[in-house]
């Protein structure tokens, strides 16, 4: 089935809060705040299949150094087909040349992080004040 990307704010809570609690993110129990910090995104990708949201991958950013990558989900359905890495391809390439590109991963994430080029940063250690459960 083709599939579709985009550079795109054009998301619905519905569909985003769906693809959230279908990747069990406890970020889905707050789907207004979720739907705005999306929508505020410096940059958001969407990946549709037969129109569907089945990818989103979004960034904070200064616009000129840094760039954060908060968020990256793919259906489960689709894991393991390449959504993802045409996500990152495409905030990588948006961002290509800034000073510091940054996330935080864990478990599985890691490996595939790591296959883009991500490297562990040093010694520093990933810290947070936290009111969800996971993710």
């Amino acid at each position: 089935m083709p599939i579709e990307i985009s550079l795109s704010d054009a998301i619905n809570i519905e569909e985003v809060v769906d693809l959230y609690k279908a990747n069990q993110w406890s970020s889905a129990e707050k789907p207004d705040e979720l739907l705005a910090a999306l929508r505020n995104s410096h940059s958001l990708v969407t990946v549709r299949s037969a129109g569907k949201l089945i990818g989103i991958g979004n960034a904070i950013s200064d616009g000129h150094l840094v760039v954060y990558f908060p968020h990256l989900l793919v259906h489960p359905t689709f894991q393991n087909q390449g959504v993802g890495k045409k996500i990152m391809a495409a905030l990588l390439e948006r961002y290509a040349g800034f000073h510091q590109q940054m996330l935080s991963a864990d478990g599985k994430a890691v490996g595939f992080y790591e296959a883009l080029g991500f490297v562990r940063a040093g010694q520093t250690q990933a810290m947070w004040i936290y009111e969800g459960t996971e993710h």
